[in-house]
């Protein structure tokens, strides 16, 4: 396998990384990612643009968004590459965040297990029927739903 040149196509960038070219234009104008331009306005990527777009995908893949992937690469000096050390610090500062996910999801999967859906055929046994708005007194929303850190029941 030959080596990757230091500057790659959008076509090569895309390949490698298995981001389409649209995510790849859409993450550089929410500045995720940076381009150079040839004298023909081709964008050049970097070759280190990989590493960033595994750490965008690993970071979206968890359930963080776009805007926190922004804001934690904003924190690396000279719009590098996290390295091994920074991606520690970083999930680090995303804990509580993927805790409260976590337990939200053990809430909805170990509720709905005898669920048929919305539209339940037996409202009597779901448990997460409201009957008579009992629950009104915890807030809006579905506390039974709602991860135990924001209040969930």
């Amino acid at each position: 396998m030959s080596k990757l040149p230091d500057m790659l196509t959008i076509g090569q960038v895309a390949e490698r990384s298995g981001v389409p070219h649209t995510a790849l234009r859409f993450y550089e104008e929410r500045g995720l990612i940076t381009s150079e331009r040839t004298a023909g306005n081709q964008r050049r990527y970097p070759r280190h643009v990989l590493r960033r777009l595994a750490f965008i995908r690993t970071a979206q893949r968890v359930g963080l968004s776009l805007e926190d992937v922004h804001s934690a690469l904003a924190t690396l000096p000279d719009n590098r590459t996290p390295t091994k050390s920074d991606w520690s610090r970083l999930s680090a500062s995303w804990q509580v965040e993927l805790d409260a996910r976590i337990d939200a999801l053990r809430r909805l999967r170990d509720r709905l297990t005898s669920c048929i859906g919305c539209g339940c055929l037996s409202l009597r046994s779901c448990s997460l029927h409201n009957f008579d708005d009992e629950q009104a007194a915890d807030g809006p929303g579905a506390p039974k739903l709602k991860p135990a850190v924001e209040g969930g029941t």
